[in-house]
Parts: C-alpha cells; structure tokens; sequence
C-alpha cells in the first residue's frame, strides 16, 4: 500500500475562523462516517496566527485521496473556500516511517523522496 499525505496551510479571511472552524467539524465528521481510507484527517489551529489552519491528511493511497475530493461534505468545503480563504499551500507527502499507522511500506517498497 503507499500510503500519501498533504499538508495544507490555510490562510483565513479577517472574522471567518468560527464559521471555518464549524464547517470543518462538519467535513470531519462525514470523513470520519463515510470515508475508511482516509487514516488521519487533523486540522491545527496555529500558535499565535488565529487566523491560519494547517491540516494534515493521510490517505491509504491515491485513490482514496481522490475518493475523499468527490464526498459531498468535501465538495461543500472545497465550494466555500472563496468566502473563508485569502490563500493556501499544499505540499504532498510520501509516507516513510510513522508510528500508529498500519500498512507502512518497507525496505525496496518505500517510495523515494520528493
């Protein structure tokens, strides 16, 4: 299994951090009811900029992942970040070695660097 991550650091419009942060409760809970391939979704308020959100999300592959982007509760989220977003990164991960998550790759399976 290769397993892959993102990390996305959200830089919020002035005000919006409650209604982002409701929104994505919401989005969290149908992940957590409708999407077993997604082995960590966690959204982290940052220290000292209230107004940035960095998620980190692991999916069992890519196909899981593209699962993910087509759920309704994704598609909401995804459609309302013009109103609660000035900017985002996003930076995809290869997982090599974690604690806590099953079916890492190993040995010649880990894939190389990005």
């Amino acid at each position: 299994m290769s397993q892959l991550g993102l990390v996305v650091r959200f830089t919020l419009r002035p005000g919006r951090a409650e209604a982002f942060d409701a929104l994505m409760r919401e989005t969290v809970a149908g992940i957590a009811a409708h999407e077993p391939r997604t082995v960590v979704y966690a959204v982290h308020a940052l220290e000292g900029e209230p107004d940035v959100r960095v998620f980190y999300e692991l999916y069992a592959s890519q196909e899981a992942l593209d699962e993910h982007e087509s759920q309704p509760t994704t598609r909401r989220f995804l459609d309302s970040l013009d109103e609660n977003v000035t900017s985002l990164e996003v930076q995809r991960l290869h997982l090599v070695t974690a604690t806590g998550v099953a079916d890492l790759p190993t040995g010649s399976e880990r894939p190389d660097p990005v």
